[in-house]
């Protein structure tokens, strides 16, 4: 029999391996009341810190059990920590009777799109991928290139190309929603290069150096399978007949035919947002959250979070989560995107407009921890009712950060103790800003709207009781973050496809359905699920 036990606690020097196996082993054994002979097997499930007590950190694990036929652990199910396991293997579902005469055509290769089409390629339907980006090698290069000064760059930067807006991120894999996918995401992770611990680590996360291997392995997959990836593949048009879908227009020459179309759009695809819409595809404004970065030595994270234990090897770089809410503006504040010894990045995708994001390695073993911070705000703060409003209302303080930071790439920066001064800021202190090409000190007022301005300033102070030094007068706010999430959803119905265009899917977190990595892939299963169920395969 199978059980799952949770709470099993180990101290923090315990090493992994088979070393912890058998201690979790004898750990499990003895919450079933049994001999650790009895545990004929253990596999780990969860992994997360107990950091409560500053003085007594401690690895909190979830395992199963295989054990051998015993009345008495049966007795303990459903009593605390001791549940009934059944691992339930990801199922596709059995291929529609419809015919397919040309394969899918998913626009994007964000994880949505990479997903969407790794399924469609295992069952054998061929699906064609188009990016309007490069692939990563390229992609890399050209970003390289700009944050040591060089040209911006269009048609390949942090935000389009091979792996979509996360590629240059931390790779952050954690979620909140429910769903069984997510295991299987991460397990074609795991196939493709990851680390195996993402399948059960609390936080988990591949860093931005291992995604790079990880989306091109994917790829490649696709490739074998039978499907195709076009990168500088740029999607202008859609071909429509009525209200239904029939085609795509590739850089403005090339027509591709298919019924089915899987729109996957990043939530920078501006000019695509701008082209559908055009079409006549119904989409809305949605709410999302715009303001600095903000960073930290990642040392007193450490410190604050892990007491005397900063530091230690077991443990890696500490990270947070942090929520406020104003009583005097109404309004949410809270940390995103957190990245643990990183980088802030330059992440423009239009020329003359400045876009911060954040960036880890695997390591996560830079000097300074960063995190955005930023607010929420609504349709009621946007300059109209057009659904494309928010999408100018980012553009508008994005292009104010430009000319604040010089007109050249160059970050708007400011000290917290000037910002909350009022002030604006001219050298730093300790904390020396990681964000290239260069930075501007001046004052984040001027390219923010106040009620912003006003939030933050409260949540700073607010923050720096729960982390103290948080509010520290060198930590260094860089503007601006305003691609927190998509400025618009593109109406969908429950089956997936577009609320008024047939043919078309709009998925991931470029049309609204996702906040992340993990639930960008999970929508673009659903969407790969739910072709399969109509369509036979080519």
């Amino acid at each position: 029999m199978q059980i799952e036990i949770k709470n099993l606690k180990q101290p923090i020097e315990v090493i992994e391996g088979q070393q912890l196996i058998e201690l979790l082993r004898v750990a499990a054994a003895k919450k079933l009341k049994l001999k650790a002979s009895d545990v004929v097997s253990l596999k780990i499930l969860k992994k997360s810190i107990d950091a409560r007590k500053k003085d007594k950190l401690m690895f909190i694990y979830s395992v199963a059990a295989d054990l051998k036929a015993d009345k008495k652990a049966a007795r303990l199910i459903d009593n605390k920590d001791i549940f009934a396991f059944e691992y339930k293997e990801y199922q596709v579902p059995i291929p529609g009777t419809q015919e397919l005469k040309d394969r899918p055509v998913i626009i994007g290769s964000g994880p949505a799109g990479l997903f969407a089409a790794l399924i469609l390629a295992e069952k054998g339907y061929k699906p064609l991928v188009l990016e309007r980006g490069r692939d990563v090698d390229s992609r890399t290069r050209d970003i390289d290139l700009f944050w040591k000064g060089g040209d911006f760059n269009y048609k390949s930067n942090v935000q389009f190309g091979e792996g979509g807006a996360g590629t240059f991120s931390d790779g952050k894999l954690t979620t909140r929603i429910k769903d069984n996918r997510c295991d299987l995401v991460l397990k074609k992770f795991v196939e493709a290069g990851a680390p195996e611990e993402i399948q059960y680590i609390n936080k988990p996360h591949i860093g931005t150096d291992i995604l790079k291997v990880v989306v091109k392995n994917i790829r490649n997959r696709i490739i074998e399978l039978g499907g195709e990836v076009r990168f500088e593949a740029q999607v202008t048009d859609i071909i429509l007949e009525g209200d239904k879908a029939v085609g795509v227009v590739v850089n403005d020459s090339e027509r591709i035919y298919s019924k089915v179309i899987m729109a996957a759009l990043g939530h920078s695809a501006r000019d695509t947002y701008k082209m559908l819409h055009e079409r006549g595809v119904h989409m809305v404004q949605k709410p999302f959250s715009i303001g600095v970065r903000i960073e930290h030595p990642q040392s007193m994270i450490d410190r604050s979070q892990y007491g005397s234990f900063a530091g230690h090897p077991a443990l890696g770089a500490a990270d947070y989560v942090l929520t406020f809410r104003s009583q005097t503006t109404g309004r949410s504040a809270y940390s995103f995107c957190m990245c643990p010894g990183g980088s802030v990045v330059a992440a423009a995708s239009e020329e003359g407009m400045l876009v911060t994001n954040g960036m880890s390695e695997y390591r996560r073993d830079k000097e300074n921890a960063n995190s955005a911070l930023v607010v929420s705000v609504s349709p009621d703060d946007f300059e109209g009712d057009h659904p494309l409003a928010g999408m100018e209302y980012q553009r508008k303080w994005e292009a104010l950060a430009y000319r604040a930071g010089g007109s050249n790439y160059n970050a708007p920066v400011q000290l917290v103790g000037d910002f909350l001064a009022g002030k604006s800021s001219g050298n730093f202190g300790e904390i020396k800003p990681s964000y290239t090409p260069g930075v501007t000190p001046t004052d984040l007022h001027n390219c923010l709207p106040d009620y912003v301005t006003a939030t933050l300033a409260e949540a700073l102070t607010d923050f720096d009781k729960k982390i103290k030094g948080f509010a520290r007068h060198d930590a260094i706010l860089t503007g601006v973050e305003t691609r927190t999430s998509a400025p618009v959803r593109i109406v969908r119905k429950e089956d997936m496809e577009s609320e008024n265009i047939q043919n078309l899917y709009p998925i991931g977190e470029g049309a609204g359905y996702a906040g992340g990595i993990i639930s960008a892939a999970v929508d673009g299963i659903k969407a790969a699920e739910r072709i399969i169920s109509q369509y036979k395969s080519i």
